[in-house]
């Protein structure tokens, strides 16, 4: 059975309904699925500053937080982040600096990953959030699974990158059936492709 990770930072709930999503696509798939969410470091007068932020700290507090044995174990590792100023957010950053060791014992190479982001604007930086966490996947040895337009559904979706949610100008349009769609194909994917390379 191929064994999935994902693997996210969430503020106020976006990625976090991204991430479920794909874990339950990628159990759907035949995967084992780990959902994981990474620390958060923002101090508590910053989370307490908005509402959403607040409420999803509290909901969320007591789910299981990923450790480096999460990205060991996998065949397969989907990251999600929200974008900041079109850069992946400091907190799964700081995630993926500490995994300096299985690096260097490369544990980290010859997985399949992938990415997925959200942003409160069309043009806020999804693309580039991508791509700056794929720079991390490649110094792991890592193989990046794009979805690119390898099905007709990603004209919708429209980010050949990865997955990506605009969230609007209140930060809470939520997601919507492209953005399902794309999330389900990525999940399948990645546990495919995956699957042919543990075989």
């Amino acid at each position: 059975m191929t064994k999935l990770s994902v693997i996210y930072y969430s503020s106020t709930g976006t990625l976090h309904a991204m991430a479920k999503r794909l874990a339950e696509a990628g159990e759907k798939a035949g995967a084992e699925v780990r959902l994981r969410q990474v620390p958060e470091l923002a101090p508590a007068e910053a989370i307490a500053s908005n509402a959403a932020w607040s409420q999803h700290f509290d909901a969320t507090k007591n789910e299981p937080k990923a450790t480096a044995d999460d990205v060991v174990w996998a065949d397969a590792v989907l990251f999600g982040t929200p974008t900041r100023y079109g850069n992946v957010a400091s907190q799964l950053k700081q995630f993926l600096d500490t995994l300096g060791p299985q690096w260097a014992q490369g544990q980290l190479a010859n997985k399949v990953y992938a990415g997925f982001t959200a942003s409160m604007t069309a043009h806020g930086g999804q693309e580039s959030t991508l791509l700056a966490l794929y720079n991390t996947i490649h110094h792991f040895g890592g193989l990046v699974v794009a979805p690119g337009y390898t099905d007709p559904l990603k004209f919708a979706d429209g980010n050949p990158y990865g997955v990506s949610h605009v969230t609007g100008g209140s930060n809470d349009a939520p997601l919507d059936d492209a953005q399902f769609a794309a999330l389900d194909h990525m999940a399948e994917r990645v546990v495919k492709i995956a699957g042919k390379l543990s075989a």
